[in-house]
Order: structure tokens, then sequence, then C-alpha cells
């Protein structure tokens, strides 16, 4: 072919070839984006803040000492943990808020008790007292009304306030709250200096009717019936809705708790994390396990440091089996007893992930099933993770 000619020809094949470019590149950028997100992990639409893309609304809840969010029918708190020793310096954490509650109720008060000794939140009950509210509190015995380091329950029993105890070896280990019959407050927290300022801990609050009637029958059978632990008559189960999430409610020792928990673990899909006080129930760490191994589920967790390598605790299994585990930063305790499942559902409340949870205490758990809460603890147990260890070399004999 002459030069000329094969010139010609190959300008007119370069416009050809642009303008068919020009003419599909809308088509093949668009299916080049559809396969980038068939493609991308599902756990990547998070947004830097670890809440996913489209959550309902909330806004912060002032709390000088911690965090606390106010959302459609809930609000929740953190502690944020102070190491220094000087308890002069603790003021306005979350007991305030409940101490607020406290001075805020109108007709009744239902306080399930572990441990009591916040001055804000015992001198708010005394006032009530003169108010004319209608106030019953259920505490443990040994570590509670009889707890001879601080007098705070027997204060208010001297005050006229009644005040029960389970008085048995097992531990009446709830810490709630009803107001007025329809608003409970749950969680890990005790009713403490430590479980307000030094701890870390959370607490879940439910401004719902439906949530009051659950918490209100445990707290009657425990109050009216003194039925406690493996005594209890009820089935122990509720489920309701709150805002655009649901939530269900298991009371232990009698509500088949593991088998609910274990129906979480097993509905996993991307990743399950964890942050415990104490985790020594085999039976949830071999679900993690077959999570992990069966559907490539990431296993992270964060365990309280001081009981981690105990023999009983589940850590070193989880880890030697490739998970990846920490121990906690705090100088005092992580007493969360939280699980986080694929960035919309939360396990919290009272209950220690034990054998005695299981078949001894009165416990409480909370199953919240809401992205914008589980962003919210999805937080909190990024910050845990932060500032926790990771298990030194040789740390854990795996052979």
């Amino acid at each position: 072919m002459h030069e000329t000619a094969r010139s010609n020809f190959w300008r007119s094949s370069g416009r050809a070839i642009r303008t068919l470019l020009a003419g599909c590149f809308p088509l093949l950028l668009l299916a080049a984006l559809l396969l980038y997100g068939l493609a991308r992990p599902r756990h990547e639409t998070l947004s830097p803040q670890g809440r996913s893309a489209a959550p309902t609304a909330f806004s912060e809840a002032h709390v000088q000492f911690g965090r606390g969010y106010i959302g459609d029918g809930w609000r929740l708190y953190f502690t944020e943990p102070d190491a220094a020793a000087d308890q002069t310096r603790y003021a306005g954490g979350i007991d305030t808020a409940l101490a607020d509650a406290v001075n805020a109720a109108r007709a009744s008060l239902d306080i399930a008790a572990f441990e009591l000794n916040s001055e804000p939140l015992t001198q708010a009950i005394l006032d009530a007292h003169g108010r004319g509210l209608a106030v019953r509190i259920v505490a443990d015995d040994e570590h509670g009304l009889h707890d001879a380091k601080n007098d705070a329950l027997r204060r208010l029993r001297a005050a006229g306030f009644p005040v029960l105890d389970d008085g048995r070896s097992g531990l009446m280990h709830n810490k709630f709250m009803i107001v007025d019959g329809q608003t409970v407050w749950t969680g890990s927290l005790n009713y403490t200096v430590n479980g307000s300022y030094r701890n870390n801990n959370n607490v879940f609050v439910m401004e719902s009717a439906a949530a009051a009637r659950a918490y209100q029958a445990e707290f009657d059978e425990m109050f009216r019936r003194a039925e406690f632990g493996v005594t209890s008559t009820d089935d122990g189960i509720a489920k309701f809705a709150v805002s655009g999430g649901e939530v269900s409610i298991l009371f232990a020792p009698e509500a088949e708790e593991i088998s609910a928990l274990k129906a979480e673990i097993e509905a996993a899909a991307r990743s399950i994390r964890i942050m415990t006080f104490v985790f020594s129930l085999e039976e949830l760490a071999e679900a993690f396990l077959l999570q992990a191994a069966r559907h490539g589920v990431r296993v992270e967790g964060v365990f309280e440091r001081r009981n981690s390598l105990a023999s009983w605790s589940r850590l070193p299994a989880l880890h030697c089996a490739g998970a990846a585990m920490r121990q906690d930063g705090n100088r005092y305790t992580l007493h969360h007893k939280v699980i986080i499942i694929d960035d919309h559902t939360v396990i919290t409340g009272s209950f220690n992930y034990s054998r005695s949870a299981t078949e001894r205490n009165d416990e409480n758990i909370a199953i919240i099933r809401d992205e914008t809460v589980a962003g919210l603890y999805l937080d909190e147990w990024r910050r845990i993770w932060d500032s926790a260890q990771p298990l030194a070399p040789g740390e854990v004999d795996c052979e």
C-alpha cells in the first residue's frame, strides 16, 4: 500500500476507534463500578467512624465524664475511665445521668442493683422519698446490702425504702432501673464510683412501655415472689420494637440463653467482635470458630487482662485457633459484656459469659438489632481495641 494511502487508512481507523471508545466509555465505566461493588467486602461500606452509610438520626447527650447519645426511643452511654486515684475529680459521670433520671421520676422507681455506692444516685433516691415516689430495691446480699465496704443500701433501708436481698450464694447480678413504668436503664454498669469513673461500661436506655413490662415482670419475680436464680417460674424472654430496630430481652438462667446466643452467632456473615470482662463458655467460643472456619467470619476480641489467661478463659483457645485477641489497656477494669455481630447486632447487659451466669446468677441480656446503635458500640469497641495490647510471642502455649 502507498505510504499516503496507508497513512490515510490509519488516520481513518484511529478516528473510528476513538469514536467507538467514546461511545462505549460510559457503559464500560458502569460495568467496572458494578463489578467493584460486587467484589467489595460488605464491611467496607462503613463510614470512617464505623457507622453504616445510612444510620437513623441521633444526637449527643451531655455527659461531663463519659459519652452519651440520644436516638428515637433510646439513649446510650459509655464511661471514659480515668486512671487517676483522686476520687475528688469524679463528678458528672453516668451515675449523675442516672441520678437525673431518678430526680425526674414522677410515680415509681424499681431498682435491681448488684452494687450501689454512688453518692449522687443514693442522694437522688433519698430525695425521691420526699416526693412520695414509690421506690423498691432488689440487691445482692454479699456485694450489696451486706457489703461492709459501703453502706448506701443500708442507709436507704434505714430511711424506710423497701430493700430486698437475694440471701443466697448465687449473685443477683442485674444492674437495671425502671422509671415510671415507661423507661428502662440497663447494661454493664454497677451503680458505683468505680463503675462510673474507672471501669469500661455501657448503659442502654429504652423509652418503651414494652421494655418496661418485660423488666417489671423480672423485678416482680424477685421482689414479690423472692424467686432468684433457678427458682424462677417465668420463661424470661421478651421481644419488641424500639425505634427502627428490634430488641430481644433474655433473663438468665431461665431463658435458654445459650441457645439464643448461639443462634445470633451462627447468623454472623462477616464479623464478630467481643469486649468482655470474662469469657469461659466453651460452646460460644466454638460457635465463633465454626463461623470463622465455615464462612470466613472475622473474630476479634478484647478481654479484661487480669483473668484473660486463666485456665477457664477462652482467650487462649481463640488465639491459638487464629482469632485476633488482645488484653485490655485499662489500669482498672474492662467491665463490658458485649458482642457485636456484622456491625448491626449488639449483645449487651449484665451477663458475663460464664457458667455461673447460665446456672446460678440473676442476669439480663439485651440483643439489639439496630445499625445506628451497633455503630456506636462499634466506635467503643475500636477505642478499646486501639488501647489494648496484642499477646506477646510465646505468651500462650498453643502446642
